[in-house]
């Protein structure tokens, strides 16, 4: 039999699928093909293979070889599968064992040594290969750790293909040879900051709490120098930690990004992209394989946007449907890559293009015309969207020179974050949702959930008179329960609707 068969995993998005690499054997004019859809770089697979056979001492037979990537319909990407085609194609020819191989996925670039390079996306492959039911998975050395996060599948992981051969039945010398690193660097963790820094913001530290309680999205605005970047960036230090689940989504995300992912972070992710990023740096990108943006890195955490109005338009409404469905699709001549994208928006922007609009003391020198522009650039659906719009005011000198610190630590805020979502876990346990940000309106506009008549009547004022959506009045009855999370009663009452009616858009009942 002149046919043997392996495995390899091609990635659309996050989602893994099973390829099935055969190669066959032919008496007839010596050529080197593949086919099934492969793009440039894995066509170029064939001189990688040839070099890399020819250098770790495992010569390809003479005569027509032709490699078929199954499903042919499915576009197949990058020089991942470069280890699959490499041990086929020698077992088509003798020099490993055909069963072996038939049981195992590959995944690796081949150097022309004959060293094995590591590629990105690892860790969804292991995932997806998981899922099919395979056992036992070869990876490159460099590789290793990320693949080990995954239980209940043996990874082994080579530095070079004579020794994935070796591992096959192949009668090859295994040369020692120096494993290939990765050509990206782990990405430095950032200091933990803390809320005992911020000082005369206790309102804007409060509805910093209540944003980490409930998930909601957030828009702080005010001039230069009132603190609304150093708030945002301290969100992550009280969010619980991530699930062991929710991390191992997030490290695939970062895999896919070529990351070097060495262990498991249950921290939540804070992206914070500059405002000159185009759609592509936020949606995601590239002609064949699709790589994440902004927006997918920052799922499970949190998306600031600082500077937020100086954004494109068009950046910016590339957020709306994301925040309604929690994914991104972005389509691609042949198929669509699906991601997951449930962040926290957090929004910072100054009054008007100088920033002192509306400032005592100050004198702003924007025309009218500016100003309008400037705030327009946040369209109304989006802001719709967004649950917490707060204005920033700067400290005054005495207080903020004063080296007093402020009441509030992380640890304090923590403590009350996750007695409020334990309280919202317990009430939604049963359904898919566990923040309140997350709960669809008409669970909480009708049925048992429905506030009584006097404490949604401020709520339903601002309605009629049309100072609020609809969107936006769910948005309020959200952020009324997160208050009651956090006060420690049983349902939202008058006090909480109001405040919460505050939040939103700085009304008052």
């Amino acid at each position: 039999m002149n046919t043997a068969r392996t495995w390899a995993v091609a990635l659309t998005g996050v989602d893994g699928h099973l390829v099935e690499v055969e190669a066959d054997l032919s008496n007839q004019t010596p050529e080197f093909k593949i086919i099934g859809l492969p793009d440039k770089s894995l066509g170029e697979a064939v001189q990688r293979v040839h070099n890399a056979c020819k250098n770790a001492g495992l010569d390809l037979p003479r005569r027509r070889l032709t490699v078929n990537l199954s499903p042919a319909s499915l576009p197949k990407h990058g020089s991942g599968f470069d280890l699959g085609i490499a041990l086929s194609t020698l077992a088509a020819g003798g020099s490993v064992d055909r069963h072996s191989i038939g049981r195992t996925v590959h995944i690796g670039e081949l150097g022309l040594d004959g060293r094995i390079r590591p590629v990105p996306g690892v860790l969804p492959a292991v995932f997806a290969a998981a899922r099919a039911g395979f056992d036992r998975m070869i990876v490159p050395h460099a590789n290793e750790a990320e693949a080990r996060l995954v239980p209940g599948i043996e990874v082994r992981a080579a530095a070079s293909l004579a020794q994935v051969a070796a591992w096959h039945g192949a009668d090859v010398e295994v040369p020692e040879v120096e494993p290939v690193g990765t050509a990206s660097r782990p990405v430095a963790e950032d200091e933990m900051l803390d809320l005992a820094d911020v000082v005369g913001q206790e309102d804007a530290v409060d509805a910093l709490i209540v944003a980490a309680a409930g998930g909601h999205h957030m828009l702080l605005s005010g001039p230069p120098g009132a603190g609304k970047t150093m708030l945002a960036r301290r969100l992550p230090g009280i969010l619980p930690q991530l699930t062991e689940e929710e991390g191992l989504e997030v490290a695939s995300i970062r895999s896919l990004t070529g990351e070097v992912v060495t262990a498991l972070d249950l921290l939540a992710p804070l992206e914070a992209p500059h405002h000159s990023a185009s759609v592509a740096a936020l949606v995601g990108g590239g002609s064949r394989a699709v790589r994440p943006g902004a927006i997918v890195r920052a799922h499970r955490g949190i998306l600031f946007l600082d500077e937020a109005a100086e954004f494109s338009r068009v950046a910016l409404d590339a957020l709306r449907q994301p925040l309604e469905s929690g994914t991104i699709e972005v389509s691609r001549a042949g198929f669509t890559a699906t991601f997951p994208a449930r962040f926290q928006l957090i929004l910072a922007m100054n009054p008007c293009p100088c920033g002192n609009y509306g400032i005592r003391g100050a004198e702003c020198v924007c025309p009218p015309m500016a100003i309008r522009r400037y705030a327009s650039r946040l369209s109304g659906p989006l802001r719709d969207r967004v649950d917490i719009e707060l204005q920033v005011a700067r400290v005054a000198a005495s207080r903020a020179t004063s080296g007093v610190r402020a009441e509030v630590s992380n640890a304090d805020a923590r403590a009350r974050v996750l007695t409020a979502r334990a309280l919202a876990a317990s009430r939604w346990a049963g359904t898919p949702w566990r923040r309140n940000a997350e709960i669809p309106g008409t669970w909480l506009r009708q049925g048992e959930l429905r506030l009584d008549r006097e404490a949604r009547a401020p709520l339903d004022r601002a309605l009629e008179r049309g100072a609020l959506t609809l969107r936006g009045y769910d948005r309020v009855l959200r952020l009324a329960w997160t208050m009651a999370d956090l006060g420690g009663i049983d349902r939202p009452g008058r006090d909480e609707v109001g405040r919460a009616l505050f939040l939103k858009r700085g009304l008052t009942p």
